[in-house]
């Protein structure tokens, strides 16, 4: 049963291009929720407008793509055996399932890549079993392959006693695989044979010990210089890294840590249970979530904003700001810069929050609702994905 106990609404004035908005909300209860974001003079109202079904016990992510309006969306589900399922997006946002093949469980990740379209295939990471996996597109067309890692010596942070790939993500020109491994203090990196949809691993970048890379964003400059940029869960940090291209094409990608900066202020640390969630880049601008700080108050997390430099594409910690959400452990920022959208993960909220592409700074909360059940702090329920739909 879907509760609406929150649609809370700020004065702002809104781009034009916000009007109409729509996102996907993930829940870990099980549905998908389509969302309206819709604007009436100075104010904006989220409104569910439909949900869908399908994505197992435990949806944990989702990945939308604009170009063929599908949404993937991936099961978490710990009882031995998940799905992936497929939703056609229609002009509305209403959900169509269009596809979903079974899966061992316990996926946290997923991304598509190879083909000729760099959609021939998806790679899923599984968090516990410490593994990642491979399927053909369309979904239903069988595996292709399974790695599993392992690691010879536990890590110095408790919840690093195996390795745990916590995600999926395609370097800029799709030819390589990239998968932070929190248990390990990894970045692994893997060659993909675009026809046959097969890894290859390649030597991993190493993060500093207890860092727990989770998960990573690319930065670009107009010069071309290429940055890897890393959220670092257990360490609460980011981390900035150099990127080397082989010079052929039977060659790595290579990755060497230049940075790690904390999530929070010269002079401050997180907590006892604080855990840096999501990363994302928007121009010369670094943005990092903080889940269970509570800086801006009860139950309102911060996000940490960094400035990116122009040229080397170094980072520095500009100030923290508010996520107006608890456990943002989802957030994404519009295709125009304008607006971010954070997803409560205990809170169960998704918060739209105004943003000023020219400086990178967040301002007022435009618009807030309340997203099924809450969930319990430090627990795998409550609000877990939310994409725009653009």
């Amino acid at each position: 049963m879907v509760h609406l106990l929150s649609n809370l609404l700020v004065g702002l004035t809104l781009a034009p291009s916000a009007l109409g908005a729509t996102l996907l909300v993930s829940h870990f209860s099980g549905p998908v929720y389509t969302l309206s974001l819709t604007t009436s003079g100075t104010t904006g109202k989220l409104s569910i407008t439909s949900q869908a079904s399908g994505c197992g016990t435990t949806p944990a992510w989702l990945e939308y793509y604009n170009d063929t309006k599908t949404a993937y969306c991936f099961d978490e589900s710990w009882m031995g055996s998940g799905v992936i399922t497929q939703y056609n997006v229609g002009n509305d946002g209403r959900l169509t399932q269009s596809g979903q093949t079974r899966t061992s469980g316990n996926t946290v990740h997923g991304k598509l890549y190879g083909g000729s379209d760099g959609k021939g295939f998806i790679a899923t990471a599984q968090y516990s079993p410490s593994t990642i996996t491979t399927y053909r597109l369309p979904l239903g067309s069988g595996q292709v392959q399974l790695e599993k890692f392992t690691m010879s010596q536990r890590g110095p942070n408790q919840r690093q006693d195996v390795p745990h790939p916590h995600e999926t993500q395609l370097d800029p020109t799709g030819k390589f695989m990239l998968v932070p491994d929190l248990g390990a203090d990894l970045v692994r990196i893997f060659k993909i044979d675009a026809s046959s949809g097969r890894l290859t691993a390649c030597p991993a970048g190493q993060a500093s010990p207890g860092d727990g890379p989770r998960h990573a964003k690319w930065w670009k400059s107009a010069d071309g210089v290429l940055r890897l940029y890393t959220l670092n869960e257990l360490g609460n940090s980011v981390s900035s890294w150099n990127v080397v291209y082989p010079t052929d094409s039977n060659g790595c990608l290579a990755i060497s840590r230049a940075q790690t900066i904390s999530t929070y202020a010269p002079g401050k640390k997180g907590g006892p249970t604080t855990k840096a969630a999501e990363i994302r880049v928007a121009g010369n601008f670094l943005y990092a979530t903080n889940r269970a700080d509570q800086t801006f108050g009860s139950n309102q997390d911060s996000v940490a904003i960094y400035t990116i430099d122009p040229q080397t594409g170094a980072i520095a910690w500009k100030e923290a700001a508010n996520s107006y959400s608890y456990y943002p452990r989802t957030f994404e920022i519009n295709k125009d810069g304008t607006l971010v959208a954070f997803g409560g993960q205990t809170s169960s909220n998704v918060a739209i929050v105004s943003r000023d592409p020219a400086t990178g700074k967040l301002g007022n909360l435009v618009a807030n609702l309340q997203v099924g059940n809450k969930g319990r702090a430090g627990e795998e329920d409550g609000l877990s994905s939310v994409v725009w739909v653009e």
